[in-house]
């Protein structure tokens, strides 16, 4: 009877005990590897064991059931002791810290010094034993829930699956399969050269004795010192100059040996026109030779004095836009130093830039398009234009060297004494007949003002009539022309308020005389006259402004029955319109 009262004892206090006993909120839990001092829980249920990447929640530590090995094994490799014979902060598996436990001194565990574990947990109210040959542990969690978890071994979670080697066979595949975005092994494509030199670019010289490209230097001070720097290259159209001193340990020695003060250093070399011609040095149109605007000497030690050195450097660049440099000079100027310990010397470097003339400065216009009163007239020889001239006298009367310019449009006449030189009748001749025209004779001359001596269609031919020598019957009498007539004709062209003046021809008349042939000493007065004739068509005269003729409608009263219709008979309105207008002429009647 005792017997069963006990048993029966002992389930009531089993019972009361159970229902003491929380409930369990899941049966299996997994628990995340912590990298801090203590174990987190984590964030979602779940029975397979979570990444210990995951963000850790602190757990209150109990007790573990069986605690037989270390939770958080050190590894046998230290990937994080790097300093030998020290301990590493946080670096857990450092042997050279010497701890036990690592993770109850340094606040965290540095990645890779511990091994990687995975737990797995259930309610602590259903374990009753734990047989697993793993490591297990008993966790308590804020809310006061302990779970029991067993440290899973998973050698997927430390050690790579599958072990890479590669061969000459699969090469190949791997670098396909695992390879990214790498730098490119093929060489880049040549850049074409630059076709044109542009402002700032250095300037690229050659010099053929050596088959060595360089560039242009324009020596300048650098440094706290200021001392001459050889690499400053010269920069395309940057007119600029730059100073900077020298100083010789033994100028003796250097005296004919520096190249710096030898005048034939700066002009040695052939200066590229443009970048391309690096493409074929051989090809002399590519290259400009530099000229010497001024004399050099080299440079000469004579007993204590070094002469002829060089101190100022002036390049005169001549630049024709895209196609590049199309001459360079260069002038020196040269001094003497004594020879002396510690001597120096300042240099001048000065580069000028300026638009290349290919051609000489055009002559000024005399009108555009038209001719200006007052203006030169302008004449053609060949391809050279110049301007009419007339006879000049010097103060003894005798013809000048100099004449007189023939101005447009105003008429003029000159005359002077004449000593030939010659006396044979063709000679004479051909003399007056160039003192009358000018040096050299006219041939065209220049319908518009601003005529270009390229453009042919812009002249037109001078007419000319010389002396006829077969009118002369005399056998010993030579016919010379006497004077010159130079007869213009012009006219006004296009707008009336805005009138062109041209040439529309021009004509050489000459006057000539007999005189005794092989006759010295004799005295020719000469005549030279320009005459400038107004062609010009005056246009109609505009007729007078036109005049307004009224005219009245043949039926004077269709707007009045237009008005006073209203959709009745036009002519029954018209019947009533006429009696009114003689009724109101009837009262105006008796009333005067």
């Amino acid at each position: 009877m005792c017997t069963l009262q006990l048993h029966l004892l002992l389930l009531v206090v089993l019972m009361l005990s159970d229902a003491a006993r929380p409930q369990p909120s899941s049966t299996v839990r997994a628990l995340p590897t912590s990298w801090g001092p203590e174990p987190v829980t984590p964030e979602v249920p779940t029975s397979a064991p979570p990444d210990s990447s995951e963000s850790p929640t602190p757990w209150t530590l109990s007790m573990p059931v069986n605690a037989t090995t270390d939770p958080f094994p050190a590894l046998p490799i230290c990937v994080c002791d790097l300093t030998p014979g020290t301990c590493d902060l946080n670096c857990c598996c450092d042997k050279d810290c010497d701890l036990l436990h690592p993770r109850t001194v340094f606040s965290f565990c540095l990645p890779g010094s511990v091994r990687s574990s995975s737990w797995v947990c259930v309610d602590n109210s259903l374990m009753f034993r734990s047989n697993s040959p793993f490591p297990s542990r008993v966790f308590t969690d804020s809310s006061g829930m302990t779970q029991f978890c067993v440290r899973v071994n998973n050698s997927k979670a430390n050690y790579f699956q599958k072990l890479q080697t590669a061969n000459a066979t699969n090469f190949q595949a791997l670098a396909a399969e695992f390879g990214g975005q790498s730098f490119p092994l093929t060489p880049p494509e040549t850049q074409p050269p630059v076709l044109f030199y542009r402002a700032g670019d250095p300037i690229l010289t050659y010099y053929p004795n050596w088959s060595v490209v360089s560039l242009l230097r324009q020596p300048a001070a650098v440094g706290a010192g200021g001392l001459c720097a050889e690499s400053n290259p010269a920069g395309f159209l940057e007119s600029k100059s730059t100073t900077c001193p020298r100083f010789f340990r033994d100028l003796a020695s250097s005296c004919t040996s520096e190249p710096a003060l030898d005048a034939a250093s700066y002009y040695n070399f052939r200066v590229l026109k443009v970048p391309r011609g690096m493409t074929d040095l051989q090809n002399m149109k590519f290259q400009v030779p530099v000229t010497l605007a001024s004399q050099a000497s080299p440079p000469l030690l004579a007993g204590n004095t070094c002469q002829n050195i060089v101190s100022q450097v002036v390049y005169e660049i001549e630049t024709n836009g895209t196609f590049g440099i199309q001459k360079v000079s260069v002038s020196f100027q040269q001094t003497n130093l004594t020879v002396k310990p510690g001597v120096s010397l300042q240099q001048d470097f000065i580069v000028h830039f300026r638009a290349f003339q290919q051609r000489k400065a055009a002559a000024p216009r005399s009108g555009n398009p038209g001719y200006l009163t007052g203006k030169p007239l302008l004449v053609l020889t060949g391809d050279s234009s110049h301007s009419m001239t007339l006879l000049q006298s010097e103060g003894n009367g005798l013809c000048s060297a100099k004449r007189h310019a023939v101005q447009f449009g105003v008429n003029a006449v000159s005359g002077c004494q004449l000593r030939p030189r010659e006396v044979n009748c063709s000679h004479l001749q051909k003399e007056i007949y160039q003192t009358l025209h000018g040096r050299p004779r006219p041939e065209h001359i220049a319908i518009f003002g601003n005529a270009d001596p390229a453009q042919r269609g812009g002249w037109t031919r001078i007419l000319s009539r010389d002396c006829n020598v077969s009118a002369v019957n005399c056998t010993s009498c030579c016919l010379i022309p006497v004077s010159l007539e130079i007869q213009v004709l012009w006219a006004h062209l296009g707008l009336q308020s805005n009138p062109q003046a041209h040439v529309a021809g021009a004509r050489f008349l000459y006057q000539c005389k007999s005189v005794q042939e092989h006759q010295r000493g004799i005295e020719v007065s000469l005549t030279t006259l320009v005459n400038f004739v107004d062609i010009t068509q005056k246009p109609e005269p505009p007729r007078d402004q036109p005049r307004i003729d009224w005219k009245l409608p043949f039926d004077f009263f269709f707007p009045f029955k237009a008005a006073f219709s209203r959709g009745a008979s036009v002519q029954k309105d018209s019947l009533v319109l006429i009696l009114c207008v003689l009724l109101l002429g009837l009262l105006n009647s008796q009333t005067k």
